[in-house]
C-alpha cells in the first residue's frame, strides 16, 4: 500500500498522509489535475467520485459527489487556493448539498498536498488542517483516515494504467 505514514495532530489541528509511488512527479501530479484521472481514486473504492467541475487552477472550484454501495451520494467541493505545478497544491475543501454549493454545518478544512522525488521515487505529502479539534474527530469517526488509505491505495493502478479516452 502507498500509505506508508499517517500523522494525528490534534493541537495542530491536522492529519497528515505520506504516501510514495513509482512514478516521476510529473506523472503523480497528472493524477490530480486530470478530473477523470483523479475520479479512479478519489474516494474508497465503495464510494466512487464523479467529478461534475474541476477547475485546476488558482481560484479554480471542483464540484463532486461520491457514490455509495446503496446509492447515496456524498457531495463536495474544493477551493484551489495555490498553485505550484508540479510540487505543491492547496485547496479548501468541504462537504456540500445535492447541488454542489458549500454545506457550512460541516465546516471546511485546508489541504496541502506538496510532491517531492524520493530515489527515484514520488513522496506525495497530504496535510489537512481543520477548523477546531471537534472538527477533526468528527472526520476520524467518520472515516477519514481508512477512506484516504484506501483512497491513496488506487493511485498505484491509476499511474499504471495509461489515461483512458473519455467514454471508455
Amino acid at each position: 500500500m502507498p500509505v506508508i505514514d499517517v500523522q494525528k495532530d490534534a493541537e495542530a489541528l491536522t492529519l497528515t498522509f505520506v504516501a510514495e509511488f513509482d512514478a516521476s512527479v510529473e506523472r503523480v501530479w497528472r493524477v490530480w489535475e486530470d478530473p477523470r484521472q483523479l475520479e479512479r481514486w478519489w474516494g474508497p473504492p465503495e464510494w466512487p467520485a464523479t467529478f461534475e467541475q474541476h477547475e485546476f487552477v488558482e481560484g479554480g472550484r471542483s464540484r463532486y459527489y461520491m457514490t455509495g454501495p446503496d446509492g447515496e451520494k456524498a457531495h463536495g467541493w474544493w477551493k484551489i487556493t495555490a498553485l505550484d505545478a508540479p510540487h505543491r497544491l492547496e485547496f479548501d475543501d468541504g462537504f456540500a448539498d445535492q447541488h454542489g454549493e458549500p454545506e457550512a454545518s460541516m465546516g471546511t478544512s485546508h489541504g496541502v498536498v506538496t510532491f517531492d522525488a524520493v530515489d527515484g521515487r514520488t513522496r506525495m505529502t497530504t496535510v489537512s488542517t481543520f477548523e477546531s479539534a471537534e472538527q477533526l474527530e468528527q472526520m476520524l469517526e467518520m472515516g477519514m483516515e481508512e477512506g484516504m488509505r484506501q483512497a491513496m491505495g488506487q493511485i498505484d493502478g491509476v499511474l499504471a494504467d495509461a489515461v483512458r479516452p473519455a467514454g471508455s
